[in-house]
């Protein structure tokens, strides 16, 4: 299809110069002029050294210096009409080339029509004016140099016109396999920069799932393709120089070389000097803006204009396995799709496991050695500031999970609750200690295999509702198994709603609950044993987080840590972890409430209502300068929590708010 493109854009080229023929002729009319100068600047001061001062004769020379400069003035003037002539022939490209985009973009709804418009449009317009513009000076400024070489002494142009002809085929020669180059260049570099689109707003989603070695093998074909693109183009680009060293500099050389022959044979001084100033001031750059601009340039504006008037091209970037957009879940290597083994931002969870007895260290939390199995969690004298001078935010911290074991943490905002979650997903580097996941060193392919990661911000893509489900799955997955798990986490009524698994989602169409319930069943069906829920399940309500919560401690050998948002939730699991910054508690709920004057504030915080089920947080409703949280107009909820509105001492349950509602709005 681009071979055919490729054939017929000669054609139209064609049609579109004999179209516009009056602008042509006015053009080559003001060119002429450039002629002139160009013949004046070699034969003037020939002349004006001959006829003028080596005969003793200076108002001869000067004379002829006189008329030298005023050809160059005539040569402006008519530089500056050609501008003129040449905005009336590009103009009505640009205008074509805009109908042609607006056309296509209207009846096919073309994705790309808007950056064709805005950008490729005008860089065929710019392209093409500078190809006319150098094309047109090159040749007549090449007659008039020739004319003016032939006019002073025609062995000259035995010596100059040979290697600038001998130049000037070999630049065309290189034209359509630089073309080719070029466009594969250019596909190349596009490319890369849709597979980086798609990527790097999804960098936490790769790192969370363990998909880092695939997405960079993935990356890296890329990068390698376009360094043997621009490679192959490099190579072509010696001959462009090796032209331009021949067409435009060899000739310099060759009259150096023979000029005690040209003046033996009847070659003056001065039309020596001419024949200089012709290849020098006139050849050479003219030729170096021919081969630099009509190499490069004229590449560019051939990918362009096919695209632009051709079929829309077919260089859609994305990682496949996933429809209608980038994955992460599978990446290109060596031609084939390579899914990825692992999680993305989702959970695994398991029973409340109370045997967990960690051990307290010096440093804060206590951990248990687990024999066998290896632990699923395990922490050791973890270190972890926001940078070199900035207080640790998680400080010395030992912990340990036995496989099965359900973990709440809690504490007040900015007592590292995420930080956390992102030091065992790999997210985060400790500035000290050691982590592991199923035995594995964090990062590491092996640890990141075995855990999955649920943030706040739900990942939902732009196809079917089982293509999302089954995101992080390296193996087909069941039909059954997936009716299985939604309807374990509380996804089927939605799942019904959008017409089954087989129906396409709109991730815009779907609310911050319900994009989190996709994120949760999809990491429910995952491999991974650990379960990272950070505030995963914020958007939902007080009965939908229990059953989602419940399903993932449900998953035999799961083990599930919660950063917890809800005093509940911490309720549910077996352990509870208590961050403040440097301090740390960790035990079940009744011990915690006996020990921990942070964790009865924080529960104290909590007031349930007698006749409905409130939102219940988990947090203090206070940061940790305890400055009470202050509800006013125009404040977002969220839907589901809870905001003081009072100081935190007579905080009362107000009814759940609506996704985006104003708590000015509230009663």
């Amino acid at each position: 299809m681009t071979r055919a493109r490729s054939t017929t854009l000669p054609a139209r080229g064609l049609r579109f110069l004999r179209a516009r023929r009056r602008v042509l002729l006015r053009l080559a009319a003001w060119s002429v002029l450039e002629t002139g100068q160009t013949f004046l600047i070699g034969y003037g001061p020939a002349r004006a050294l001959d006829a003028g001062f080596l005969r003793g004769r200076p108002d001869v020379g000067l004379a002829w210096l006189a008329v030298t400069g005023l050809g160059v003035l005539l040569g402006a003037y008519g530089t500056a009409r050609v501008y003129a002539a040449v905005a009336a022939l590009v103009e009505p490209l640009r205008d074509r080339l805009v109908e042609r985009v607006v056309s296509r973009g209207v009846r096919t709804g073309e994705a790309g029509a808007l950056s064709g418009l805005t950008q490729q449009v005008e860089i065929a317009r710019d392209t093409f004016a500078g190809l006319v513009m150098v094309s047109r000076s090159f040749v007549f400024t090449a007659a008039g140099a020739l004319a003016g070489l032939f006019a002073l002494a025609p062995p000259l142009l035995l010596v100059v016109g040979p290697p600038l002809a001998a130049g000037v085929v070999l630049f065309a020669a290189t034209l359509r396999p630089l073309a080719r180059r070029q466009e594969a260049f250019l596909v190349a570099d596009e490319e890369l920069a849709g597979h980086l689109g798609a990527v790097c707003p999804g960098l936490r989603d790769i790192t969370a799932t363990g998909a880092e070695a695939q997405l960079a093998a993935a990356t890296g074909d890329r990068v390698e393709a376009e360094l043997r693109a621009a490679r192959a183009l490099a190579r072509w680009g010696v001959l462009r120089v090796a032209s331009l060293a021949i067409g435009g500099q060899l000739p310099i050389v060759l009259l150096l070389a023979t000029a005690p022959w040209l003046l033996a044979r009847g070659v003056t001084t001065g039309a020596l000097v001419g024949a200089l100033a012709y290849v020098t001031q006139s050849l050479l750059p003219a030729l170096r803006n021919l081969v630099h601009g009509l190499g490069t340039s004229g590449s560019r504006l051939t990918v362009v204009l096919r695209r632009l008037t051709g079929a829309p091209a077919g260089h859609e970037t994305r990682l496949p396995g996933r429809p209608g957009g980038p994955s992460l879940q599978s990446a290109r290597r060596g031609g084939q799709d390579r899914p990825t083994a692992d999680a993305d931002t989702e959970a695994a969870s398991a029973s409340a496991a109370d045997t967990d007895a960690p051990r307290r260290n010096a440093a804060s939390v206590p951990a248990e050695h687990a024999t066998a199995p290896p632990p699923a969690l395990s922490l050791t004298s973890v270190t972890f500031a926001y940078g070199p001078a900035s207080t640790p935010v998680v400080d010395g911290l030992d912990l340990t999970l036995t496989p099965g074991a359900h973990l709440a943490v809690v504490g007040p905002s900015g007592a590292g609750k995420s930080t956390l979650t992102a030091l065992v997903a790999g997210l985060l580097t400790p500035d000290r200690g050691t982590i592991t996941v199923g035995g594995h060193a964090v990062p590491g392919p092996e640890a990141a295999a075995a855990r999955v990661l649920i943030p706040q911000e739900a990942y939902v893509f732009d196809g079917t509702l089982a293509e999302n489900l089954a995101y992080l799955r390296p193996d087909p997955v069941p039909e059954e198994d997936m009716v299985a798990a939604a309807d374990a986490v509380g996804l089927a009524a939605l799942a019904d709603r959008l017409g089954g698994l087989d129906a396409r989602v709109d991730p815009a169409a779907l609310s911050a609950g319900e994009r989190q319930l996709v994120a949760l069943t999809r990491a429910f069906l995952s491999h991974a044993p650990l379960a990272l829920l950070d505030e995963a399940t914020c958007h939902l309500d007080p009965e939908a987080e229990e059953r989602a919560e419940r399903a993932f401690a449900a998953r035999p050998g799961g083990t599930l840590v919660v950063v917890a948002h809800r005093i509940s939730s911490a309720r549910r699991a077996g352990r509870v972890l208590v961050m403040d910054g440097r301090s740390t508690a960790y035990g079940g709920h009744e011990e915690l409430l006996r020990s921990s004057a942070l964790y009865r504030d924080l529960v104290g915080s909590w007031t349930p209502a007698p006749s409905r089920r409130w939102s219940e947080p988990a947090l203090a409703l206070r940061d940790a300068d305890r400055v009470d949280a202050v509800a006013g107009p125009g404040l977002a909820g969220d839907g589901r929590h809870v905001v003081a509105h009072r100081p935190v001492g007579q905080v009362q349950a107000p009814g759940d708010l609506r996704d985006g509602g104003s708590l000015g709005r509230e009663g």
